[in-house]
């Protein structure tokens, strides 16, 4: 009797163990679909990444393309902001 019993409790714990594989929390199909979601989510993170970076790069030039307008404005124009005193010095070409 005991020559088929612990063969038939080895048998049954082969059972349990690839039951626990196939059916239990780490269960083989749930990591290929965690996998499945962390590609997508990775992709989404690139495209979201890709969009701040040019929102960045959008906000840097309007910022200094403000600067230049302003730079361009004071000395082709003569244009000066509220509470300034423009001076301008002629210079006489011989």
């Amino acid at each position: 009797m005991a020559r088929r019993l612990i063969p038939a409790l080895l048998v049954a714990l082969l059972f349990v163990v690839h039951a626990q594989l196939w059916f239990g929390r780490g269960s083989v199909p749930k990591v290929a679909s965690m996998k499945q979601q962390l590609a997508t989510q990775d992709q989404a993170n690139r495209d979201a990444q890709l969009r701040n970076d040019q929102l960045v790069s959008e906000v840097r030039d309007l910022q200094e393309g403000q600067d230049m307008v302003e730079e361009l404005a004071r000395q082709e124009l003569g244009m000066v902001k509220p509470n300034e005193i423009f001076v301008q010095i002629a210079q006489n070409k011989r």
